[in-house]
C-alpha cells in the first residue's frame, strides 16, 4: 500500500555459540591417594574443571559416566596404580587422558615429562597437545610402566608393611636387603620371538620401553630407547643376590657404578611366561594373583595422553 514503510528489520540475535562458555574438563581424584588434598585444593583453585572424588573402586564407573556424557577429554588425579586403572577404561574411547600425579614415584607422569608439580601439571592438563602412548597388556589387563614375577613380589609386600613406620625409601631399601638373603628360584618357560627358553630364576621383570641395565640408572627407561616390552630374566641365585642388592642400592637412591649382573634380555612386542602354578604378579607396583600362563602383549599408541612437548 503506497506511503506504508516496511516493518524494520529484526534485531541481530546474539551469537550463542561463541558466548557460551567452554565446557569444564571432569576431573576425578582418587580419594584414597596420600596426595588427594593437594589434589583437591589445587583443581579447587582452577576453574577449567569439573571436580569429582571418587573412591578407588568406583573410578571405573566413573569413568563410564563422564564418558557417556561426552566428555572429550577426562583428568585423572592419583598415582600409576590409578593411571593404569583409569587406562583401562579408556583404551575402547577416544577420550584424551590428562594426568595430576598424585602418587610416590608417578613414573608415568615424569616418563612423559608432566610435572610432579600441582600447577604446573594442570597448565599441561588444558594444553593442545596429546599423543599416542604405548601400554601393555598381561592376561588382559592394562600396565603402563611394568610387571614383574617371582622376588619382585615378595618386595613389594615387604616393603609395603614397612613403609608405615620407615617411609618409602628406607622401607625399599629394608625390603629388597630382606629379598636378598631369601631368594627362591623357579622355573619358568619363556617363549620370545618363536624360540623357548627354560630358565631357573628368581625373578623375570617386564618393562615398556627399553630399560636402564646399570646403576645407577638401572630399570629406568632408556632414553630415546627402543619401542617394545623389555623382558629381563636373572640366571641363577648367586648373580640374582647381585641384582637383588642393586635394587637395594637403587631404593636408597645410591650412586655406585657397579654392573647389573648377567641376565637373558629381550626387546619384543609379545612373550608368553609359563609357571608350574597360579601366583601373584605385580602390576605397576599393585600385587595381583595371575594364572600360572601369564600372556603379556604391547599396544602401541593406545592410550592418548595429555603431555607437555
Amino acid at each position: 500500500m503506497a506511503g506504508r514503510h516496511p516493518p524494520p528489520p529484526h534485531p541481530a540475535q546474539p551469537d550463542v555459540t561463541a558466548t557460551r562458555p567452554a565446557r569444564r574438563i571432569p576431573a576425578l581424584i582418587n580419594s584414597a591417594s596420600g596426595n588427594a588434598a593437594a589434589a583437591r585444593e589445587a583443581l579447587g583453585a582452577n576453574d577449567s574443571f569439573d571436580v569429582r572424588e571418587v573412591a578407588p573402586d568406583a573410578l571405573n564407573d566413573a569413568l563410564d559416566e563422564v564418558v557417556a556424557e561426552g566428555a572429550k577429554r577426562v583428568l585423572v588425579a592419583g598415582g600409576d596404580g590409578t593411571i593404569a586403572a583409569a587406562a583401562h577404561t579408556l583404551l575402547s574411547t577416544d577420550v584424551e587422558l590428562a594426568i595430576l600425579p598424585g602418587g610416590t614415584l608417578n613414573h608415568f607422569a615424569r616418563n612423559l615429562g608432566i610435572s610432579t608439580v600441582p600447577a604446573d601439571a594442570l597448565i599441561t592438563a588444558v594444553g593442545t597437545l596429546c599423543r599416542g602412548v604405548d601400554v601393555g597388556m598381561v592376561n588382559g589387563t592394562v600396565f603402563l610402566n611394568t610387571s614383574s614375577v617371582g622376588a619382585y613380589v615378595r618386595f613389594v609386600r615387604v616393603r609395603e608393611l614397612l613403609e608405615p613406620r620407615f617411609g618409602y625409601r628406607i622401607a625399599s631399601a629394608l625390603a629388597a636387603l630382606r629379598v636378598l638373603f631369601a631368594l627362591r628360584l623357579m622355573a619358568v618357560e619363556l617363549e620370545v620371538d618363536s624360540r623357548t627358553l627354560v630358565v631357573r630364576t628368581p625373578l623375570v621383570f617386564i618393562g615398556i620401553g627399553e630399560r636402564e641395565l646399570q646403576l645407577p640408572a638401572l630399570g629406568q627407561r632408556t632414553p630415546n630407547g627402543r619401542r617394545g616390552l623389555h623382558v629381563i630374566a636373572v640366571r641363577g641365585r648367586s648373580r640374582a643376590r647381585l641384582f637383588a642388592l642393586a635394587l637395594s642400592a637403587v631404593a636408597r637412591g645410591g650412586k655406585s657404578t657397579a654392573r647389573s649382573p648377567v641376565v637373558e634380555t629381550f626387546i619384543v612386542d609379545r612373550c608368553t611366561i609359563t609357571r608350574s602354578h597360579a601366583a601373584p604378579i605385580t602390576i605397576d607396583g599393585e600385587i595381583v594373583m595371575a594364572d600360572p600362563t601369564l600372556e603379556y602383549s604391547l599396544r602401541r599408541d593406545a592410550l592418548r595422553v595429555v603431555c607437555p612437548t
